[in-house]
């Protein structure tokens, strides 16, 4: 199986974060901090958009636990999170409700048999892959979604304005070699043909600057595909 090509550089950079930093603002900071209203706000698009009581959920690159402990206060939900570094699995654990599992999973596919989750969620996750690991991701999510089963996920795209600068910055630390992650953008008719070729029908996209929690949008745009 094809593994995440930034494994070795993600880990060696929350071990700096842990080394640093208290371990509840270095594990806010490995996601990319404002642990708790962006899971707020995580949560309450997955609400939205159609996550229920009783459901299967798998939190794919569910990093330190951000959107788990979100779900957690709103949902009761069957959870599976999925991450590539030990440190953040162990912290989700730790502060998510016991039946919530955590795996280390380094493949660019899910284990587990076909058709076993109602809903996947995946938060800056595709827009740190090379856009062939996240065609892959994304058909290997189609096999093991139920039919009817939703995919929601969170992109950037070069057309909305906070997206360019991001833009911008990662050509400066580039040109500068400081670069720390790679920053992959993911336009919309992109989208639509991995869908496409997938078997996913796209049901909408969500802009990065659209209120989702009292005011407050996400920052990245999103989508929600159904199988």
């Amino acid at each position: 199986m094809a593994e995440f090509h930034f494994v070795e550089d993600y880990e060696k950079h929350v071990a700096r974060l842990i080394r640093d930093h208290p371990i509840d603002e270095a594990m806010s900071l490995a996601v990319g901090g404002a642990y708790d209203i962006i899971g707020r706000i995580e949560a309450e698009a997955l609400v939205k958009n159609g996550l229920r009581d009783g459901m299967r959920l798998a939190d794919i690159g569910c990093g330190s636990g951000r959107t788990a402990v979100a779900l957690a206060r709103r949902l009761h939900i069957d959870y599976d999170g999925y991450d590539i570094v030990q440190a953040l699995l162990d912290y989700a654990s730790s502060k998510t409700p016991e039946k919530y599992r955590f795996h280390m999973n380094r493949a660019v596919k899910l284990p587990g048999p076909d058709g076993t989750f109602d809903y996947i969620c995946a938060f800056s996750l595709f827009t740190h892959l090379l856009h062939e690991e996240t065609f892959i991701y994304m058909r290997d999510c189609h096999r093991v979604l139920k039919n009817g089963g939703k995919m929601l996920f969170s992109f950037l795209e070069f057309h909305m304005p906070p997206h360019w600068q991001v833009f911008e910055a990662t050509v400066i630390q580039y040109e500068a070699r400081t670069r720390p992650t790679l920053n992959m953008f993911l336009e919309r008719e992109a989208i639509k043909i991995f869908a496409a070729r997938i078997g996913f029908n796209v049901e909408k996209f969500i802009d990065a600057d659209a209120p989702v929690l009292d005011g407050h949008a996400l920052g990245q745009s999103m989508c929600v595909m159904v199988k």
